[in-house]
């Protein structure tokens, strides 16, 4: 991927236990950042803030890489551990500390119908 031209975007669908999701990866000279989107909310990378977020009643989980081990693809962020929240996301049983994988899966399971 090293030769891919910059500034360059990628999506595709991921496949998750309670259901699927939309995984974008952008990167740029000097940068990058990686999303899974779901209908209830975002996990991303540290790029994203969180306090715009909360205010529009919006839930974020964030997980944070380093430079030495940076989150550039969103199957980085499975294992990522989350280390900041909305209040929103809160709500939806997501904590600090558990991986991007686990919090994709509490997102996609608040959308799921209640079966009766």
């Amino acid at each position: 991927m090293m030769n891919d031209a910059l500034p360059r975007t990628t999506n595709r669908t991921l496949e998750f236990q309670n259901g699927s999701a939309i995984g974008i990866s952008n990167r740029w000279q000097g940068g990058q950042y990686c999303t899974i989107l779901t209908a209830a909310g975002i996990v991303g990378c540290g790029i994203y803030d969180l306090v715009t977020p909360a205010e529009f009643n919006q839930a974020i989980a964030i997980a944070k890489g380093t430079p030495a081990n940076p989150l550039v693809e969103p199957e980085d962020l499975y294992d990522a551990k989350i280390v900041g929240i909305t209040p929103q996301a809160g709500a939806l049983g997501i904590t600090l500390g558990m991986t991007g994988k686990e919090a994709v899966e509490l997102m996609l399971q608040a959308n799921q119908e209640p079966s009766e």
